[in-house]
């Protein structure tokens, strides 16, 4: 019963994580970010924003110039290049294994990489790296992984 505490310990909330890819999108579209901007780029208030910010900046992972315009420091960089990674794998898995629609695949990416840790984000991606190797496949032995997609749009399409 003890799972439910390892939930938080990251310290990277689905929060966190969409203010710091917003600041990351918003700076390398637009060569700047600032608190509106974040508000009107994830649809919520810039006193939610300023909230939010003001955590980000006391842990170090946003920095603010003297204009007001925010940037990420190295480490918020790196947890939005950590971020951007697991949800491509998580994406990927959808899609190519489950053979979910590409739309509900990143929604539901978005919704999941920040709560999986880092052993499991490396499966996966060892798990589509190794199903893209071609396989010498026997008689009555498919290709690994194959079967799991078809089957599950095939129980998708009869529900």
């Amino acid at each position: 019963m003890e799972h439910w505490k390892e939930f938080d310990s990251g310290g990277v909330t689905h929060s966190v994580s969409h203010h710091l890819a917003a600041i990351a999108h918003l700076t390398e579209r637009h060569g700047y970010a600032r608190a509106v901007d974040v508000a009107r780029y994830l649809e919520i208030t810039r006193g939610s924003v300023s909230l939010a910010l003001k955590s980000l900046k006391g842990r170090g992972l946003v920095l603010e110039d003297h204009n007001r315009f925010l940037m990420l420091s190295e480490e918020g960089q790196r947890i939005v290049d950590r971020i951007r990674a697991r949800r491509r794998v998580v994406r990927r898995f959808f899609e190519e294994v489950l053979g979910v629609e590409s739309e509900r695949a990143e929604t539901d990416a978005c919704k999941v990489e920040h709560l999986l840790s880092d052993e499991v984000c490396k499966r996966l991606e060892a798990f589509l790296k190794d199903r893209r190797r071609p396989r010498k496949s026997g008689p009555g032995k498919p290709r690994a992984g194959r079967d799991v997609s078809r089957a599950a749009r095939g129980r998708s399409a009869r529900s």
